[in-house]
């Protein structure tokens, strides 16, 4: 067994990379189970459910970043407005 003891592991960041895997794990049943069309939303490009998901993460890392950089260290409200943001890219884009 590895050594992983120079890795920062807490509960959060558990729960993060969990979270991570669950939505890839989702994201691969609806593939299997609701086979997906592309769209076109406000961005006028096609894409997908996997396409959309990879713009809400990447837009809520720079959500995190910012409010870390211009607020502070309180991250609850940052994942609130996070999970605003991934419902409006879904629903739009």
């Amino acid at each position: 067994m590895p050594d992983l003891a120079w890795m920062a592991w807490t509960w959060q960041t558990g729960l993060f990379f969990a979270a991570i895997a669950s939505l890839l794990l989702i994201m691969t049943l609806l593939a299997i189970y609701r086979p997906e069309t592309e769209r076109v939303g406000v961005l006028r490009i096609p894409t997908t459910r996997g396409d959309r998901l990879f713009i809400s993460l990447l837009g809520s890392a720079f959500i995190h970043l910012a409010w870390l950089g211009l607020v502070g260290l309180d991250l609850w409200w940052a994942s609130a407005l996070s999970l605003l943001f991934a419902a409006a890219v879904f629903r739009y884009v």
